[in-house]
């Protein structure tokens, strides 16, 4: 991601909050380094709301052209492999009818750190950060 206003990389910062029966809330923020422009209002935005913002602007993105489909393309058929074993069927299993867009946007929302990393490169658009608001530009 860039930074909207000054051009800048944006990186994420964790932050720990206690609370009152002893456990830590974790809160991730994301927002501009300030390399390019020490003085940059980009601001920051909390994890789940880039998220969110991300899963709306999927829909967007050409995701078809990027190596992003043939990646989600074999964790489906290998689902639908494991789901047809624990079933008892033999059926065949195709890759084809697949919402590539409804996988990322899972992905987005309940995948780990390095799934989310890994659907995010593939994007060949530059994402762009702004006053807490996510774009997205065709390269």
């Amino acid at each position: 991601m860039t930074c909207g206003l000054c051009g800048s990389g944006i990186s994420a910062d964790e932050k720990y909050k206690k609370l009152k029966d002893g456990t830590f809330n974790t809160h991730i923020y994301y927002g501009c380094t300030k390399v390019r422009d020490k003085n940059c209002k980009c601001g920051y935005i909390n994890e789940n709301d880039l998220i969110t913002q991300l899963q709306k602007l999927i829909d967007s993105v050409d995701l078809n052209q990027t190596s992003i489909a043939k990646k989600v393309k074999a964790e489906v058929v290998r689902y639908k492999k494991f789901n047809n074993s624990l079933l008892g069927k033999n059926t065949d299993v195709k890759a084809t009818d697949i919402d590539i867009k409804d996988y990322v946007k899972f992905i987005l929302k309940d995948g780990d750190v390095s799934e989310k990393r890994g659907v995010l490169s593939c994007i060949e658009s530059t994402i762009f950060l702004s006053q807490k608001k996510i774009t997205i530009r065709n390269s």
